[in-house]
Protein backbone atom coordinates (compact mmCIF):
# COMPACT_ATOMS: atom_id res chain seq x y z
CA UNK A 1 0.00 0.00 0.00
CA UNK A 2 2.82 2.40 0.52
CA UNK A 3 3.26 2.39 -3.11
CA UNK A 4 -0.17 3.06 -3.93
CA UNK A 5 -0.19 5.90 -1.42
CA UNK A 6 3.03 7.20 -2.91
CA UNK A 7 1.87 7.51 -6.67
CA UNK A 8 -1.48 9.26 -5.25
CA UNK A 9 0.92 11.94 -3.74
CA UNK A 10 2.75 14.31 -5.97
CA UNK A 11 3.58 17.52 -4.17
CA UNK A 12 1.12 19.92 -5.92
CA UNK A 13 -1.99 17.33 -4.99
CA UNK A 14 -3.87 19.09 -2.22
CA UNK A 15 -6.18 16.36 -1.53
CA UNK A 16 -3.42 13.82 -1.17
CA UNK A 17 -3.85 11.09 1.79
CA UNK A 18 -1.56 12.39 4.32
CA UNK A 19 0.03 16.05 3.99
CA UNK A 20 2.92 17.20 6.42
CA UNK A 21 2.90 20.67 7.28
CA UNK A 22 6.35 21.78 8.93
CA UNK A 23 7.52 24.31 10.76
CA UNK A 24 6.97 26.88 13.29
CA UNK A 25 5.34 30.15 11.34
CA UNK A 26 1.70 30.36 12.03
CA UNK A 27 0.74 32.02 9.49
CA UNK A 28 1.88 29.57 7.05
CA UNK A 29 1.11 26.61 8.69
CA UNK A 30 -2.69 28.06 8.63
CA UNK A 31 -2.38 28.56 5.47
CA UNK A 32 -1.25 24.68 4.85
CA UNK A 33 -4.54 23.62 6.12
CA UNK A 34 -6.55 26.58 4.49
CA UNK A 35 -5.11 25.45 1.42
CA UNK A 36 -6.45 21.69 1.05
CA UNK A 37 -9.62 22.64 3.20
CA UNK A 38 -9.84 24.69 0.31
CA UNK A 39 -9.23 22.01 -2.65
CA UNK A 40 -11.63 19.34 -0.31
CA UNK A 41 -14.34 21.68 -0.63
CA UNK A 42 -14.01 22.53 -4.45
CA UNK A 43 -14.63 18.86 -5.03
CA UNK A 44 -17.16 18.35 -2.33
CA UNK A 45 -18.62 21.56 -0.63
CA UNK A 46 -20.30 19.13 2.14
CA UNK A 47 -16.72 18.69 3.40
CA UNK A 48 -16.47 17.91 7.05
CA UNK A 49 -13.37 19.84 8.46
CA UNK A 50 -12.46 18.50 12.03
CA UNK A 51 -9.44 20.26 13.85
CA UNK A 52 -7.93 18.91 16.56
CA UNK A 53 -4.66 19.47 18.68
CA UNK A 54 -2.13 16.59 20.06
CA UNK A 55 -4.08 15.88 23.17
CA UNK A 56 -7.48 15.40 21.39
CA UNK A 57 -6.29 12.70 19.56
CA UNK A 58 -6.27 9.77 21.31
CA UNK A 59 -5.69 6.10 20.41
CA UNK A 60 -8.62 4.95 18.34
CA UNK A 61 -10.02 8.66 17.63
CA UNK A 62 -8.27 8.31 14.21
CA UNK A 63 -10.07 5.11 13.26
CA UNK A 64 -12.84 6.78 14.58
CA UNK A 65 -12.95 9.55 12.34
CA UNK A 66 -11.77 7.56 9.18
CA UNK A 67 -13.82 4.90 9.66
CA UNK A 68 -16.25 4.40 6.48
CA UNK A 69 -19.52 6.49 6.66
CA UNK A 70 -22.89 5.38 5.29
CA UNK A 71 -22.70 9.14 3.09
CA UNK A 72 -19.49 8.71 1.85
CA UNK A 73 -18.80 12.21 2.56
CA UNK A 74 -15.35 13.77 2.42
CA UNK A 75 -13.39 14.30 5.36
CA UNK A 76 -9.96 16.66 6.39
CA UNK A 77 -9.02 15.70 10.05
CA UNK A 78 -6.21 18.25 11.01
CA UNK A 79 -3.89 17.38 13.66
CA UNK A 80 -1.70 20.38 15.81
CA UNK A 81 1.71 19.77 17.17
CA UNK A 82 1.79 16.45 15.69
CA UNK A 83 5.17 16.19 17.54
CA UNK A 84 3.46 16.05 21.11
CA UNK A 85 1.31 13.46 20.23
CA UNK A 86 1.58 10.03 22.27
CA UNK A 87 3.62 7.03 21.84
CA UNK A 88 0.42 4.94 21.13
CA UNK A 89 -1.37 7.20 18.47
CA UNK A 90 2.07 7.50 16.70
CA UNK A 91 1.94 4.23 16.37
CA UNK A 92 -1.64 3.86 15.14
CA UNK A 93 -0.89 6.68 12.55
CA UNK A 94 2.01 5.03 11.17
CA UNK A 95 -0.48 1.79 10.56
CA UNK A 96 -2.59 4.41 8.82
CA UNK A 97 -0.05 5.79 6.62
CA UNK A 98 0.45 2.11 5.10
CA UNK A 99 -3.96 2.11 4.14
CA UNK A 100 -5.11 5.55 4.20
CA UNK A 101 -8.93 5.76 4.16
CA UNK A 102 -10.77 6.99 1.20
CA UNK A 103 -11.95 10.32 0.62
CA UNK A 104 -9.96 11.31 3.66
CA UNK A 105 -6.99 14.35 3.78
CA UNK A 106 -4.98 13.68 6.85
CA UNK A 107 -2.84 17.21 7.71
CA UNK A 108 -0.56 17.06 10.55
CA UNK A 109 1.22 20.14 11.92
CA UNK A 110 4.32 19.22 12.90
CA UNK A 111 6.91 21.63 14.68
CA UNK A 112 10.28 20.07 12.93
CA UNK A 113 12.86 18.87 14.99
CA UNK A 114 13.95 15.85 16.76
CA UNK A 115 10.62 15.53 19.08
CA UNK A 116 8.38 13.04 17.11
CA UNK A 117 10.67 12.53 13.85
CA UNK A 118 9.78 8.91 13.93
CA UNK A 119 6.57 10.23 12.97
CA UNK A 120 7.62 12.64 10.53
CA UNK A 121 10.15 10.06 8.76
CA UNK A 122 7.13 7.24 8.12
CA UNK A 123 4.94 9.73 6.52
CA UNK A 124 7.84 10.98 4.24
CA UNK A 125 8.31 7.46 3.46
CA UNK A 126 5.13 6.74 2.59
CA UNK A 127 5.27 9.55 0.23
CA UNK A 128 3.07 12.21 2.38
CA UNK A 129 2.99 15.40 0.26
CA UNK A 130 5.18 18.10 2.64
CA UNK A 131 5.06 21.93 2.67
CA UNK A 132 7.81 23.59 4.65
CA UNK A 133 6.62 26.20 7.21
CA UNK A 134 9.72 27.80 8.24
CA UNK A 135 9.52 30.68 10.94
CA UNK A 136 10.97 33.47 9.35
CA UNK A 137 13.92 34.92 11.17
CA UNK A 138 15.74 37.00 9.13
CA UNK A 139 15.09 40.46 7.57
CA UNK A 140 16.05 38.76 3.93
CA UNK A 141 13.83 35.81 4.74
CA UNK A 142 10.96 38.46 4.98
CA UNK A 143 11.47 40.53 2.19
CA UNK A 144 11.09 37.34 0.09
CA UNK A 145 8.06 36.77 1.96
CA UNK A 146 6.94 40.26 0.55
CA UNK A 147 7.81 40.05 -2.92
CA UNK A 148 5.80 36.64 -3.31
CA UNK A 149 2.97 38.15 -1.46
CA UNK A 150 3.24 41.08 -4.04
CA UNK A 151 3.85 38.09 -6.68
CA UNK A 152 0.98 36.00 -5.83
CA UNK A 153 -1.63 38.62 -5.74
CA UNK A 154 -0.29 39.39 -9.37
CA UNK A 155 1.08 43.30 -8.70
CA UNK A 156 4.21 45.10 -9.12
CA UNK A 157 5.89 46.61 -6.05
CA UNK A 158 9.94 48.32 -6.09
CA UNK A 159 12.27 46.56 -3.85
CA UNK A 160 12.34 49.87 -2.35
CA UNK A 161 8.73 49.59 -1.36
CA UNK A 162 9.18 45.86 -0.54
CA UNK A 163 11.91 46.84 2.07
CA UNK A 164 9.76 50.11 3.58
CA UNK A 165 7.19 47.75 4.23
CA UNK A 166 9.26 45.41 6.33
CA UNK A 167 11.13 48.22 8.22
CA UNK A 168 7.23 49.77 8.81
CA UNK A 169 5.51 46.56 9.69
CA UNK A 170 8.48 44.24 11.48
CA UNK A 171 8.37 40.53 11.88
CA UNK A 172 4.94 39.59 12.11
CA UNK A 173 3.85 37.71 8.96
CA UNK A 174 0.37 38.34 9.83
CA UNK A 175 0.86 41.95 9.21
CA UNK A 176 2.84 41.72 6.47
CA UNK A 177 0.57 40.04 4.48
CA UNK A 178 -2.61 42.01 5.75
CA UNK A 179 -0.54 45.28 4.55
CA UNK A 180 0.38 44.01 1.01
CA UNK A 181 -3.37 43.19 0.57
CA UNK A 182 -4.25 46.58 1.72
CA UNK A 183 -1.91 47.96 -0.66
CA UNK A 184 -2.92 45.85 -3.67
CA UNK A 185 -6.48 46.57 -3.00
CA UNK A 186 -6.01 50.34 -2.37
CA UNK A 187 -2.82 51.45 -5.08
CA UNK A 188 -3.33 50.90 -8.86
CA UNK A 189 -0.34 50.32 -10.70
CA UNK A 190 3.40 49.63 -9.51
CA UNK A 191 3.37 50.37 -5.39
CA UNK A 192 6.62 52.10 -4.81
CA UNK A 193 8.38 53.53 -1.76
CA UNK A 194 6.37 56.98 -1.33
CA UNK A 195 2.62 54.86 -1.38
CA UNK A 196 3.99 52.58 1.70
CA UNK A 197 5.30 56.21 3.42
CA UNK A 198 1.92 57.45 2.80
CA UNK A 199 0.19 54.39 3.97
CA UNK A 200 2.91 53.53 7.27
CA UNK A 201 4.16 56.25 8.33
CA UNK A 202 2.72 55.57 11.82
CA UNK A 203 4.30 52.37 11.97
CA UNK A 204 7.94 53.40 10.23
CA UNK A 205 8.14 55.80 13.16
CA UNK A 206 7.84 53.24 15.24
CA UNK A 207 10.30 50.92 13.74
CA UNK A 208 13.23 50.03 15.58
CA UNK A 209 15.13 50.40 12.29
CA UNK A 210 13.91 53.73 11.84
CA UNK A 211 15.08 54.90 15.53
CA UNK A 212 18.75 53.20 14.10
CA UNK A 213 18.70 55.24 10.89
CA UNK A 214 17.90 58.72 12.00
CA UNK A 215 20.64 57.93 15.00
CA UNK A 216 23.27 57.19 12.54
CA UNK A 217 22.63 60.06 10.53
CA UNK A 218 23.05 62.47 13.29
CA UNK A 219 19.61 63.43 13.59
CA UNK A 220 19.09 63.03 17.21
CA UNK A 221 15.59 64.63 17.88
CA UNK A 222 14.67 62.55 15.19
CA UNK A 223 15.69 59.64 17.00
CA UNK A 224 14.50 59.81 19.88
CA UNK A 225 10.90 60.88 18.73
CA UNK A 226 10.92 57.87 16.83
CA UNK A 227 13.14 56.17 20.25
CA UNK A 228 10.08 57.49 22.17
CA UNK A 229 7.12 56.27 19.85
CA UNK A 230 8.29 53.04 19.41
CA UNK A 231 8.37 52.43 22.93
CA UNK A 232 4.63 54.00 23.75
CA UNK A 233 3.39 51.28 20.76
CA UNK A 234 5.13 48.01 22.10
CA UNK A 235 8.22 47.86 20.51
CA UNK A 236 10.61 45.37 22.87
CA UNK A 237 13.90 47.68 23.64
CA UNK A 238 15.68 44.76 22.88
CA UNK A 239 14.77 45.23 19.13
CA UNK A 240 16.01 48.62 19.35
CA UNK A 241 19.22 47.81 20.69
CA UNK A 242 19.45 45.26 17.79
CA UNK A 243 18.82 47.57 15.35
CA UNK A 244 21.25 50.37 16.93
CA UNK A 245 23.97 47.90 16.67
CA UNK A 246 23.33 46.79 13.38
CA UNK A 247 23.05 50.03 12.17
CA UNK A 248 26.60 51.25 13.74
CA UNK A 249 28.13 47.83 12.46
CA UNK A 250 26.73 48.34 8.87
CA UNK A 251 29.32 51.67 9.13
CA UNK A 252 32.06 50.22 10.49
CA UNK A 253 32.20 47.27 8.01
CA UNK A 254 31.53 50.03 4.66
CA UNK A 255 34.07 52.61 6.23
CA UNK A 256 36.74 49.86 6.58
CA UNK A 257 35.78 48.66 2.82
CA UNK A 258 37.99 49.21 -0.38
CA UNK A 259 35.79 51.29 -2.85
CA UNK A 260 33.93 49.33 -5.94
CA UNK A 261 30.51 49.03 -6.71
CA UNK A 262 27.15 48.04 -4.79
CA UNK A 263 27.32 44.28 -6.12
CA UNK A 264 30.70 43.39 -5.47
CA UNK A 265 30.35 45.15 -1.65
CA UNK A 266 27.42 43.84 -1.16
CA UNK A 267 28.87 40.20 -1.64
CA UNK A 268 31.82 41.28 0.60
CA UNK A 269 30.45 42.61 3.51
CA UNK A 270 27.04 40.63 3.47
CA UNK A 271 24.64 43.41 2.63
CA UNK A 272 21.96 43.28 -0.25
CA UNK A 273 23.50 46.73 -2.68
CA UNK A 274 19.71 48.27 -1.50
CA UNK A 275 21.50 48.78 1.65
CA UNK A 276 25.27 49.53 0.76
CA UNK A 277 23.77 52.99 -1.25
CA UNK A 278 21.88 53.34 2.42
CA UNK A 279 24.83 53.29 4.41
CA UNK A 280 27.38 55.09 2.31
CA UNK A 281 24.55 58.16 2.55
CA UNK A 282 24.82 57.56 6.35
CA UNK A 283 28.37 57.20 5.96
CA UNK A 284 29.55 60.77 6.13
CA UNK A 285 30.49 62.67 9.28
CA UNK A 286 31.99 59.41 10.88
CA UNK A 287 35.18 58.45 11.55
CA UNK A 288 36.92 55.12 12.80
CA UNK A 289 36.79 56.52 16.60
CA UNK A 290 33.30 57.77 16.26
CA UNK A 291 32.18 54.09 15.23
CA UNK A 292 34.13 53.21 18.57
CA UNK A 293 32.56 55.29 20.71
CA UNK A 294 29.01 54.27 19.13
CA UNK A 295 29.73 50.65 19.69
CA UNK A 296 30.29 51.08 23.03
CA UNK A 297 27.15 52.56 23.49
CA UNK A 298 25.36 50.44 21.87
CA UNK A 299 27.15 48.05 24.37
CA UNK A 300 26.13 49.64 27.16
CA UNK A 301 22.53 50.43 26.10
CA UNK A 302 22.22 46.51 25.28
CA UNK A 303 23.19 45.80 29.10
CA UNK A 304 20.94 48.10 30.44
CA UNK A 305 17.90 46.86 28.68
CA UNK A 306 18.81 43.26 29.58
CA UNK A 307 18.57 43.87 33.41
CA UNK A 308 22.04 45.94 33.91
CA UNK A 309 20.40 48.95 34.42
CA UNK A 310 16.88 50.80 36.15
CA UNK A 311 15.56 52.66 33.62
CA UNK A 312 15.64 50.69 29.53
CA UNK A 313 14.27 53.96 28.40
CA UNK A 314 16.96 56.44 29.59
CA UNK A 315 19.79 53.84 28.47
CA UNK A 316 18.40 54.13 25.04
CA UNK A 317 17.58 57.35 25.22
CA UNK A 318 21.50 58.09 26.39
CA UNK A 319 22.37 55.63 23.45
CA UNK A 320 20.36 57.32 20.83
CA UNK A 321 22.23 61.06 21.71
CA UNK A 322 25.99 59.34 21.29
CA UNK A 323 25.43 57.58 18.04
CA UNK A 324 23.73 60.65 16.88
CA UNK A 325 26.41 62.84 18.55
CA UNK A 326 29.39 60.32 16.83
CA UNK A 327 27.97 60.39 13.70
CA UNK A 328 28.77 64.30 13.42
CA UNK A 329 32.09 63.88 15.17
CA UNK A 330 34.26 64.32 11.87
CA UNK A 331 32.58 67.58 10.76
CA UNK A 332 33.87 68.35 14.68
CA UNK A 333 37.41 67.71 13.91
Amino acid sequence: MLSVMAKKTANDDLLAPVTLAVGQEDLLLDRAVQEVVAAARAADADTDVRDLTSDQLQPGTLAELTSPSLFAERKVVVVRNAQDLSADTIKELKGYFGSPAEEITLVLLHAGGAKGKGLLDAARKAGAREVACPKMTKPADRLAFVRGEFRTQGRSATPEACQALVDAIGSDLRELASAVSQLVSDIEGTIDEAVVGRYYTGRAEASSFTVADRAVEGRAAEALEALRWSLATGVAPVMITSALAQGVRAIGKLSSARGGRPADLARELGMPPWKIDRVRQQMRGWTPEGVAVALRAVAEADAGVKGGGDDPEYALEKAVVTIARAARSRGRA
